[in-house]
């Protein structure tokens, strides 16, 4: 009988991927985790959705909108360079714009009036479900605590955006009377800016992470951040979709317009 192996004692137990390896295994999570393959979406982007989703989808995703310059805001908090600070701040100035026009936070609002809701009452955040608030705010959390590559990594989403914000321009322009250039000038604006941030971020990620142990700190926060857009669907699908609205969420004909 062969003698067992033994392992010496100078191995190394914590080698870090390459950076190649590495980039592959976060571009591993968008392939098998992003959102894009949520049954909701297939709905929404294919015309299936009645208008009372459409609503219900678009008051939730406010919700998230909301809390990404907060979740910005946390993180450079968190920098003592002020180079990297200065990037940062970009992300800030794209959701919430300047003192009077701007901003992605505005142009989902845009959206908001587009599908027949009052933009007030969606930006008040009421009817949102518990589901969608809980999961977002652990990611703001989360953000604000996780050891810094990890809070970064979690940005990287962002690699997986562009390809369902073209399609699905696409579909609400093939299915929607309310889709037009005005109302679906948030997905088209974030087609323009989110390049620009993944690339710097992934870049960041990749350079700071130089333990196995960072790496694979980063790819959890990558699944997290996954995990987080992917409750807020499965959410919105049992309350609007099968029809289980919980108490305080809105309802068909709250904060619309008539």
């Amino acid at each position: 009988m062969n003698a067992p192996m033994t392992v010496p004692d100078d191995a190394p137990v914590d080698v870090p991927d390459s950076r190649a390896a590495f980039e592959a295994r976060l571009r591993a999570v968008g392939a098998d985790r992003y959102h894009d393959k949520h049954p909701f979406h297939a709905r929404l982007h294919g015309g299936q959705c009645t208008m009372a989703e459409v609503q219900a989808w678009v008051i939730n995703r406010w919700y998230y909108q909301s809390r990404i310059p907060m979740k910005d805001a946390a993180l450079m908090s968190r920098l003592e360079d002020p180079a990297l600070r200065r990037i940062w701040r970009s992300r800030l100035e794209d959701h919430d714009g300047g003192l009077e026009a701007g901003g992605g936070i505005r142009r989902w609002l845009r959206l908001a009036e587009g599908v027949g809701l009052d933009p007030a009452y969606v930006a008040s955040g009421r009817g949102v479900l518990p589901a969608t608030r809980f999961a977002v705010d652990a990611y703001v959390h989360f953000v604000r605590e996780a050891p810094l590559v990890a809070a970064m990594a979690s940005s990287l989403t962002e690699l997986f955006a562009p390809a369902i914000h073209e399609r699905r321009i696409a579909g609400l322009l093939e299915h929607y009377a309310f889709a037009n250039p005005e109302t679906l000038a948030y997905f088209r604006q974030r087609l323009n800016e989110a390049p620009k941030d993944v690339a710097f971020t992934l870049a960041w990620v990749l350079d700071n992470a130089r333990s196995r142990a960072d790496q694979d700190a980063a790819v959890a926060a990558l699944t997290f951040k996954t995990e987080v857009l992917w409750a807020q669907l499965d959410a919105l699908w049992h309350a609007y979709v099968a029809g289980n609205i919980p108490p305080g969420a809105w309802r068909p004909g709250d904060g619309g317009r008539g």
